[in-house]
């Protein structure tokens, strides 16, 4: 997919979410359900910049020892400054993909994450490539 050609879908400023919170649940032994409950909006607790928020859905495994496995959705903050060892969404020659940007020494590398599948290597970054960290990814909702 080519740069100019991705437009990815944002927040309307004014939306929201709102449910209701039931409560805390333990993940130890059980408690009683407690009667007060609070209200909840998930784009408020999800999403810091809402017009830089956009939303991804993983497709391939490349990623799942970082937690992001095949349709999981990610949330993705453009206003978010690229720091070493982060998530992000990366543009590079043509295509997007979402690796560890791994920034030592001003050398850039895209790291994989799944052990198990010696096919993924690491995307050595260089002048010659069409790059650029689109954004980070900030949250995993996760498909169980």
């Amino acid at each position: 997919m080519e740069l100019d050609k991705f437009i990815p879908h944002s927040i309307e400023t004014n939306s929201s979410f709102e449910t209701e919170l039931v409560g805390d649940v333990k993940a130890g032994f059980p408690s009683p359900a407690e009667d007060i409950r609070e209200k909840l909006d998930l784009i408020k607790l999800l999403v810091r910049h809402r017009a830089s928020t956009f939303f991804f859905r993983v497709d391939g495994v490349s990623m799942v020892d970082s937690g992001m496995d095949e349709g999981d959705i990610l949330i993705v903050d453009r206003a978010i400054d690229p720091y070493n060892n982060c998530k992000a969404i990366c543009y590079i020659d043509g295509e997007y993909t979402v690796k560890r940007v791994e920034m030592v020494d001003g050398k850039v590398r895209l790291m994989p994450a799944n052990e198990l599948k010696t096919a993924y290597k690491p995307i050595v970054i260089t002048a010659e490539n069409n790059f650029i960290v689109w954004g980070v990814v900030s949250w995993v909702i996760k498909k169980m």
